[in-house]
């Protein structure tokens, strides 16, 4: 399970380091995609195996699942950290999230988010005011 939140920096070669605990976790090869909420979603490969079969499974004839998986999968990239622990994050997925200099590397359960740390903190801020309400609906769904 990947959590916790941690500032970090992107190299001039588009390079992150990964908090030596969630590299662990990820093993020597991962996926990243084009996440929701402009950052970056990177899984395990166990996990990507796991969503992968569970998009597989969405209608091909629905014209929103076909642009989901387009999107979720035209923008993934695999992954591996160098020996210095370095990480090369695509220029695509870069410019998708906005990733220039300062970034946050955020731990949500299955999946670890790579965010723009001036787009971090503009959505935490926002969501921050509605976190009360979200509890609610979720206590509603039995959560």
């Amino acid at each position: 399970m990947f959590m916790g939140e941690y500032h970090h920096t992107i190299d001039a070669k588009g390079r992150i380091i990964l908090p030596a605990k969630f590299r662990e976790a990820l093993g020597e090869q991962f996926v990243a995609t084009k996440g929701l909420d402009n950052c970056l979603f990177v899984y395990t490969q166990a996990e990507w195996v796991i969503i992968e079969n569970k998009l597989k499974q969405l209608p091909f004839t629905k014209a929103d699942a076909r642009a989901f998986v387009r999107f979720f999968f035209a923008g993934a990239a695999e992954c591996e950290a160098d020996k210095q622990g370095r990480v090369l994050i695509a220029n695509n997925l870069r410019e998708y999230a906005k990733l220039d200099k300062d970034i946050v590397i955020v731990g949500v359960s299955n999946r670890i988010e790579i965010w723009s740390r001036e787009v971090w903190e503009r959505y935490s801020n926002e969501a921050e005011l509605s976190y009360e309400g979200l509890a609610e609906k979720l206590e509603d769904l039995g959560i």
